[in-house]
């Protein structure tokens, strides 16, 4: 794997970096100790704007605030995020991200994009945490009466965020059975960063990234393909995207970094999957882990 100090080179070559991308989180369902679940930071004009909120997302931007001195990821200050799809392990951090900074003394509600039933998903947690609630702000805590609130949003694809010289437009993927999945691609002045989330191989994000600076793509490892598992192999074409596919989507898009994530690598390694990348595309290739910076 690409050494933390090589890859801000590689990202940062030829430019300033004013937008920076944060690894909060490269894993899988997997309990790996060492990867927390999906979550992706971009870092612009000192915000933090977050993409998924997989196990563990609040300790690791807390880690990254505090490792990489960026104060956007302080706990207060974790107030939008932009979910790809509603996967338990891209959400099941999503009521530490609600509760947690809230109780660290976040005031602004937590502005939260994503798929239709987004804005059910949040209200439901609402109501999972009413007692919790209720004793923190009505209690000897004090809590204000603001920070734990919501304001969701069920979205389609297009422009769904715009702030200042920051946007944000959100693109189908096919991800299997589900209904609606979202790649993200983000926009500021110095940079084109485009995510893939969870998905089979998806012409949209081809045109969405085109040339981008940073491309962040879902990836399963030709080893892990044969695992005996019946329906497995019939698993990975339906929902996600092979070593060897998505060495011809970035041939066709040409990132100026391809970023590996949420890699299905299970029996191989980065080193190795990085290997599979690079037999049918030369650019550059790094196989993401967690607190890495680019």
């Amino acid at each position: 794997m690409l050494k933390l100090w090589l890859v801000l080179a590689l990202a940062c070559a030829g430019g300033s970096a004013a937008t920076q991308v944060v690894m909060l989180g490269t894993g899988t369902p997997r309990a790996d100790p060492a990867r927390s679940g999906p979550a992706v930071a971009v870092i612009y004009n000192g915000r933090a704007y977050l993409f998924d909120s997989g196990p563990g997302v609040v300790r690791r931007a807390a880690a990254a605030a505090g490792r990489l001195k960026i104060a956007g990821l302080e706990a207060p200050r974790l107030n939008r995020v932009f979910l790809t799809h509603l996967h338990s392990d891209h959400t099941l951090g999503l009521p530490d991200l609600i509760f947690s900074p809230w109780v660290l003394g976040r005031k602004e509600p937590l502005d939260l994009y994503g798929p239709k039933g987004t804005v059910a998903m949040a209200g439901h947690l609402e109501a999972a945490w009413e007692q919790d609630i209720d004793v923190r702000v009505h209690g000897l805590e004090r809590a204000n009466a603001t920070g734990y609130q919501v304001m969701a949003h069920d979205v389609e694809a297009g422009v769904v965020y715009h702030e200042g010289d920051l946007k944000v437009t959100a693109f189908a993927v096919h991800h299997g059975s589900w209904a609606q999945a979202f790649g993200y691609r983000i926009d500021t002045p110095d940079r084109t960063i485009v995510i893939s989330g969870d998905c089979a191989p998806s012409p949209a994000l081809v045109d969405a990234c085109n040339g981008c600076d940073v491309l962040l793509h879902e990836v399963y490892s030709l080893v892990d393909a044969k695992r005996p598992e019946p329906g497995w192999v019939e698993y990975l074409r339906e929902f996600h995207t092979s070593s060897a596919e998505l060495a011809q989507i970035a041939a066709k898009t040409k990132p100026k970094l391809l970023v590996l994530y949420h890699q299905l690598i299970r029996g191989t390694t980065d080193k190795a999957l990085v290997k599979e990348v690079r037999r049918e595309y030369r650019g550059r290739v790094a196989s993401a882990r967690d607190l890495d910076l680019y």
